[in-house]
């Protein structure tokens, strides 16, 4: 087993071409009381990098990585510098997860906290059952994104696919771009003051310059509260 290269400062570098992925991941569940910075070198789309994360640590993976990458986080910042395949930051609890190319399927599934930026675009289901994460996409969103987000906020710059915020419950979604459909119960809605504001302060936070007044809001119809055994299946 090679030990990791600790350098000055509290920064220290794994490079996972000469070191097993279960050494970085065991190290980053150990004490990080000293640790200010972990850089992730040549992950070559290695899977299930950095999760599990609970400590304010910051790691930077350096190219690309594979599935449910940073899922799980606690307090962490984890930064891709590359594409995340399926799964990124599933299940977040709190911290940041920053992509800077493009996300796969299911990014940021029932994130509960946190903050989820991706920079490039986000495939199908991005923020599924959303349970209280905040997710800003820079570019589209692929189809039966937010599907049954519970709570929460998704911002998308680009577009958006097929479904999106399909049977949506207290979540809310702002679109600068197109819209394909809305899923069942989702429906556009005025944007107010507080809306604005906090679509600004989210792109700031994302480090994105759009205008705020360019996006729209998508939230429930709260149809899909009750059952309704009239209904014959349709809403």
């Amino acid at each position: 087993m090679v030990s990791a290269v600790k350098a000055t400062q509290g920064a220290v570098v794994f490079d996972l071409a000469v070191q097993p992925l279960r050494e970085l991941n065991q190290f980053l569940h150990g004490d990080l009381t000293s640790i200010k910075t972990v850089a992730v070198e040549n992950p070559d789309g290695a899977h299930s990098i950095a999760v599990g994360l609970n400590a304010p640590v910051q790691v930077d993976i350096k190219g690309h990585a594979g599935y449910y990458a940073a899922g799980m986080n606690q307090e962490a910042t984890v930064v891709v510098h590359g594409n995340a395949g399926p799964g990124c930051a599933e299940n977040m609890m709190s911290g940041r997860v920053e992509v800077k190319g493009f996300a796969s399927g299911g990014a940021g599934a029932s994130a509960h906290g946190g903050l989820l930026v991706i920079h490039g675009d986000a495939g199908l289901r991005c923020g599924i059952s959303l349970k209280g994460g905040t997710i800003v996409v820079g570019g589209d969103v692929g189809s039966f994104s937010a599907f049954m987000a519970q709570a929460g906020t998704m911002v998308v710059c680009g577009d958006a696919g097929d479904g999106l915020g399909d049977s949506l419950y207290e979540a809310v979604i702002y679109v600068r771009g197109e819209v394909k459909s809305l899923g069942a119960d989702a429906r556009l809605e005025p944007m107010s003051a507080a809306d604005l504001a906090t679509v600004k302060q989210l792109l700031a936070d994302a480090g994105l310059a759009h205008a705020a007044s360019e996006f729209k809001r998508i939230a429930s119809a709260k149809t899909l509260y009750h059952w309704n055994a009239d209904s014959n299946q349709t809403y």
